[in-house]
């Protein structure tokens, strides 16, 4: 049914399935492909859009171990891989084959979707080791500030002390 289905955005269907509460992640078949990788391998991004909102696993892999962005890379969809991108999949998981996305599009002569998961690849790889890298620096400012920051309690401390001593040597007597 999936496969028939025309997926545009004025799509009676779509609203059908959303008011009857599809299940977006019961396996559609027996070789444990969700309706996710459906749409992802017809193209079919409003679709799958829709399954993201609803809270479809868009990681979810199947039995080749192929999630809906291996999917997409096989027919060439930018459309799709754009939307599961945004939605923050898993964009170098590999299938039981040891191929990511990336290596599908390439193989399937999808340049331009392998160029462009590449490019998101490296983006996020870029993004990680930054955050790394600033969490590593706030961790080394916080070591070189402790010394500095016991010192300075120690000198208030020690101030607050001889102001102490003072008021109590300041010649008050109580009779």
């Amino acid at each position: 049914m999936l496969l028939l289905w025309d997926c545009n955005a004025e799509s009676e269907d779509l609203s059908y399935l959303m008011e009857a509460g599809a299940e977006v992640n019961i396996p559609a078949d027996t070789v444990r492909q969700q309706p996710a990788h459906l749409a992802a391998y017809g193209g079919h991004a409003f679709f799958l859009l829709w399954q993201q909102l609803t809270g479809a696993d868009l990681n979810h892999q199947d039995w080749l171990g192929e999630a809906p962005i291996h999917k997409a890379a096989k027919v060439g969809s930018l459309e799709c891989l754009t939307l599961l991108v945004a939605s923050h999949v898993t964009i170098d998981l590999c299938n039981k084959k040891g191929q990511t996305a990336e290596d599908l599009a390439l193989a399937f002569g999808f340049s331009d979707c392998a160029q462009f998961l590449m490019t998101m690849r490296e983006t996020q790889n870029r993004k990680a080791i930054n955050q790394v890298s600033d969490s590593l620096s706030n961790r080394n400012d916080l070591l070189r500030e402790a010394p500095t920051r016991q010192k300075r309690a120690s000198e208030s401390r020690a101030s607050i002390s001889k102001k102490t001593m003072r008021s109590n040597h300041t010649g008050f007597s109580q009779h």
